[in-house]
């Protein structure tokens, strides 16, 4: 072996050397991300229910404690209409194609966050050609060179540890807002659903108010002709009627919303797509709820998720900016073919080295403590925020079983006071044809049984709302996974 090979050979050596000591020594500064502890909570409320019961003639609801949640939740309406629009969001929606999109973007972020492990080869080549003139030289000169450049930065205090761990962090963070875009626009297209139902039901109920309205008039002006009835009566039907004809353009108004915002949450325009017609006989209210704990509630929500993994990312900016303190260390070598004068592989000129370079901060007027010191106080910050969405979610269940409760109450008292006012119109026109009351008790009587009805659509409305509203209160589910 040649010297200048020995010396290539002990230069490679002593290289590698230094490479093995300084991966061996690499230890990542900053604090290690513990997650926050599952709270030891047991309920949301004082009391939380178990049973929740609308009386004989509605759907009573239970809720299990520890059940799990069907991904495909919506399905527990048991409309295959609602379904369709369902799979048709989750397919066409531009909300989840940029939460999609978003997700891919970390997790190539995170591929070259991790390309820092390894060490950077690059290819340099340059050509020449030029003259020089001197008293002894004159003429064209050829000149040309090639070879590669290698270079490694080691990660001696674990600041290229710390950047792919944040990187990993926001990844988890996009998968979360991915979960959360579904579990919204899943959710908002059930609630605007349940909105078109309610609206049309209220609709139906209107329409046979003024159904009834125009009977009254018939019979009023009957008796009025007949001479039984006085004219204030007819005037009396006939604002009766009016008064309830207004209250129809604010449900065709609502029903129009309804299918538009539909529309818009699957990604089309209403001009080319119209939601089913829905209706509250054909969706069915849940009997069985499944309900999760809180200490597993803080692990499948999707806002949850993303306040910890954002609390993770400004833990690891912890160790970045800790790691700026320390010396850097970078290890490079390089090889190169030249030639002067001639051909480049003709007769080549072989030049190689090897160096290390050390940069230690010496004086920088606390900028780099203070950055670290910056990075701490976005941690206890972020640390409140992650608390306060978890205290959110608490309260957003403990409202919403609050409302069910209150709601399978109401529907109950609406129900009653709908067969009272039933039977109540029923024996007050019974009893105007047979000249035993007035007309203005049949008005009276058309009134309670108008409110009674409303309010009834209402209430059973408002219960499969809230349903929904508990559902997503407790996570929902993530059904579609976030492909490239």
């Amino acid at each position: 072996m040649s010297e200048r090979h020995a010396a290539r050979s002990r230069g490679a050596a002593f290289a590698l050397a230094v490479l093995a000591a300084a991966l061996a020594g690499c230890a990542a500064v900053g604090p290690d991300f513990v997650a926050p502890a599952s709270p030891a909570l047991e309920s949301y409320t004082a009391a939380d229910p178990v049973s929740l019961d609308a009386g004989s003639t509605e759907t009573s609801q239970h809720l299990t404690r520890g059940a799990a949640l069907a991904p495909s939740w919506w399905e527990l309406f048991a409309s295959h209409d609602l379904d369709a629009v369902v799979a048709l969001g989750l397919a066409e929606s531009p909300i989840l194609q940029t939460a999609r999109a978003d997700v891919a973007q970390a997790e190539d972020l995170l591929a070259a966050a991790r390309g820092g492990r390894y060490p950077h080869v690059e290819l340099a080549a340059t050509a020449a050609r030029g003259s020089a003139a001197s008293a002894r030289t004159s003429g064209v000169t050829n000149s040309a060179s090639v070879g590669p450049t290698l270079s490694f930065a080691l990660d001696t205090f674990g600041a290229t540890a710390r950047r792919i761990e944040q990187a990993e962090a926001v990844v988890e963070y996009q998968r979360a807002q991915f979960d959360g875009s579904v579990l919204a626009l899943t959710s908002g297209i059930v609630l605007q659903t349940l909105a078109l139902a309610s609206a049309l039901e209220q609709t139906r109920a209107v329409q046979d108010i003024i159904a009834a309205d125009q009977r009254n008039l018939e019979l009023v002006r009957i008796s009025a002709t007949a001479g039984k009835s006085a004219g204030l009566d007819v005037l009396t039907a006939e604002s009766q009627l009016a008064g309830d004809r207004a209250l129809l353009p604010p449900l065709l108004e609502q029903a129009g919303t309804a299918r538009h915002a539909l529309a818009v949450l699957i990604g089309k325009s209403s001009s080319e797509w119209m939601p089913p017609e829905q209706d509250f006989g054909v969706l069915a209210l849940p009997p069985d709820l499944p309900f999760v704990l809180p200490s597993e509630l803080v692990h499948r929500r999707p806002d949850i998720a993303a306040a910890e993994a954002q609390l993770h990312v400004s833990n690891a900016s912890i160790g970045i900016a800790t790691a700026q303190l320390y010396p850097a260390v970078t290890l490079a070598a390089s090889w190169t073919a030249a030639s002067v004068g001639g051909t480049l592989f003709g007769n080549p000129a072989s030049v190689w080295d090897i160096a290390a370079s050390v940069v230690a901060p010496v004086f920088n007027g606390g900028t780099l403590r203070a950055q670290r010191a910056a990075a701490i106080d976005a941690y206890a910050a972020q640390l409140g925020v992650y608390r306060q969405t978890v205290l959110q979610a608490f309260g957003q269940v403990a409202d919403a079983l609050q409302s069910m409760e209150h709601d399978a109450m109401l529907v109950d008292a609406q129900r009653k006071a709908l067969d009272a006012a039933q039977a109540t119109l029923d024996l007050t026109r019974q009893s105007f044809e047979a000249g035993q009351a007035s007309f203005l008790q049949i008005i009276e009587a058309q009134r309670l049984y108008e409110q009674a009805r409303l309010g009834y659509v209402r209430a059973k409305a408002q219960r499969y709302l809230d349903t929904v509203q508990l559902i997503v209160a407790l996570g929902g589910a993530a059904p579609v996974p976030p492909p490239r």
